[in-house]
C-alpha cells in the first residue's frame, strides 16, 4: 500500500474526519512505481503520523478519498456492513404511497463514490470514484442479494466520474428494465427516465419539499420554474391549485411532466406548459402568481465560479419577488455545492431588499433524510431552499 504524506499543517481536516485530500495538501506519494487509479494508500501527516486508509487517483484533483482509520486494507467485508446500515436508515421511508428514495448517498454514508437509488421494485447505481469501482461487481452481487430488485441499471456519464477517469456507463447491468418505469411518491404516479433522464433519472431530494408545497398551493396561481418532469407541478394540482404553470427550457422535459400531469389524472392542457427560459419568461410575465417555485440546475459547479452565480440567483430570485401576488408564497433552492446555506439566503434577502416589497420567511429547507451528509463534510450539504410570503 503506498504512502501519501501531507504537508506540514494540512492534516486537521483530516483529523476531523473530511473525507477528502486535495492535490495542494499532498508533499509526496511515497511506493513503488506509479500508483493506480483507485490504488488503496495510507495518508500520514508531515511528521509520518497515521491517519486514515483511502483510495488514490492521481487523475483527480481529489486525490484521496478517506475510507477508514483503521490502519488495515479496505475490504468487502466493511463495505457491505455500511451498506447495511446504509438500507436500515432507508426503512422508514418507503412505503405504500411511496416506493422511491436514495438508499446509499455516497460520503454521506460513508462510502465515498457510491450512489445508489431506489426506482420501484428496481436500482440505479452510480459509481464516480476509481477506488469504488474497484468493488464494481462485489458491490452489484451484494445489492442483489439483499434486496433482490428488479433491475440494476449503471449510469457512470456524470461529471464526478468524468474527473476520476471513469469510462461512460448506460446500461442494465442486473435484470431488465420494465418498458415504462413508474414510482409512487406520497400517493403521486411519476414516470422515470432512467436512460436519458437527469442525474439518476428523478430529482429524490425534493421529495419532502414537494410534499410541504401542497401546503400552500390550494387555490393558487402556480409557476413552476425549472420544472423539469412536473414533480413541483403535479404536487401543486394535487393540493387543488386553481391554475399551474409549467416552465422548462427544455421540451423534452415539458413531455415528461404532461405524461407524468396524465398518470396523476390532472389538467394538462398545452397552454399550461411553457418552453422558456425563466430568467426570460419571469422578467416578462404578466400573471401575478400567488406562489412560484424556483429550483434551478446548478449554478456554481466550482467555487470559481460563486460570483457569477450569486449574480444568476439575485436575478431569478428578485424577478419572482416582483411579480408575485400580495401574501403570494415563494419556493426558493440552490444545489450548488459553491453556494452555502449562509450565503444563499443572503442572496435572497438582498433580492428581497432591492424589490421593495415586505418579504417573511417561513421555513428553512435542505435535504431529505435519505440525503445525509458527514457532519465533517459540509460540501456534502448542497441542497439549500426557503420558503418566503411576499407582502
Amino acid at each position: 500500500m503506498i504512502n501519501v504524506i501531507l504537508k506540514k499543517d494540512r492534516d486537521k481536516p483530516i483529523r476531523m474526519g473530511h473525507p477528502w485530500v486535495f492535490s495542494g495538501a499532498i508533499e509526496q506519494v511515497e511506493g513503488v512505481g506509479k500508483p493506480e487509479p483507485g490504488e488503496q494508500c495510507r495518508v500520514l501527516t508531515n511528521k509520518k503520523e497515521f491517519l486514515g486508509v483511502g483510495y488514490y487517483n492521481e487523475k483527480s484533483t481529489i486525490r484521496v478519498r478517506m475510507f477508514q482509520a483503521q490502519d488495515k486494507p479496505i475490504d468487502l467485508t466493511e463495505i457491505r456492513e455500511r451498506i447495511d446500515i446504509a438500507l436500515a436508515l432507508r426503512q422508514s421511508i418507503l412505503n405504500e404511497s411511496t416506493n422511491a428514495c436514495r438508499l446509499i448517498n455516497s460520503e454521506g454514508d460513508f462510502l465515498p463514490g457510491l450512489i445508489v437509488d431506489k426506482y420501484g421494485s428496481g436500482l440505479c447505481l452510480q459509481i464516480t470514484t476509481a477506488g469504488m469501482e474497484r468493488f464494481r461487481m462485489e458491490i452489484v452481487n451484494c445489492l442483489a442479494a439483499a434486496l433482490s430488485p428488479r433491475f440494476i441499471y449503471e449510469r457512470a456519464e456524470n461529471e464526478a466520474a468524468t474527473r476520476e477517469g471513469l469510462a461512460a456507463k448506460n446500461s442494465c447491468i442486473h435484470g431488465s428494465l420494465p418498458e415504462k418505469l413508474l414510482i409512487r411518491e406520497h400517493g403521486l404516479q411519476f414516470r422515470v427516465d432512467l436512460e436519458g433522464g437527469q442525474k439518476t433519472g428523478f430529482f429524490l431530494d425534493q421529495r419532502h419539499n414537494r410534499l410541504l408545497l401542497r401546503k400552500y398551493a390550494a387555490g393558487a396561481t402556480v409557476c413552476d420554474c425549472f420544472a423539469y418532469s412536473g414533480g413541483f407541478s403535479a404536487n401543486a394540482w394535487a393540493a387543488g391549485a386553481r391554475l399551474v404553470h409549467t416552465v422548462d427550457s427544455s421540451k423534452d422535459a415539458l413531455e415528461l411532466a404532461k405524461e407524468n400531469l396524465a398518470h396523476n389524472k390532472f389538467p394538462r392542457e398545452e397552454s399550461n406548459f411553457i418552453a422558456a427560459d425563466a430568467f426570460e419568461f419571469l422578467r416578462g410575465a404578466t400573471t401575478k402568481y400567488s406562489c412560484i417555485i424556483l429550483d434551478p440546475p446548478k449554478f456554481a459547479r466550482h467555487s470559481a465560479d460563486r460570483e457569477r452565480a450569486s449574480r444568476g440567483y439575485k436575478d431569478i430570485n428578485l424577478s419572482a419577488i416582483k411579480i408575485m401576488a400580495p401574501q403570494g408564497i415563494l419556493f426558493t433552492f440552490s444545489c450548488s455545492q459553491a453556494i452555502d446555506q449562509t450565503l444563499f439566503s443572503q442572496i435572497v434577502f438582498a433580492a428581497a431588499a432591492d424589490s421593495g416589497r415586505q418579504v417573511q420567511v417561513l421555513h428553512r429547507l435542505s435535504q431529505p433524510t435519505d440525503h445525509p451528509f458527514n457532519i465533517a463534510h459540509r460540501e456534502g450539504e448542497y441542497l439549500k431552499g426557503l420558503v418566503l410570503r411576499v407582502i
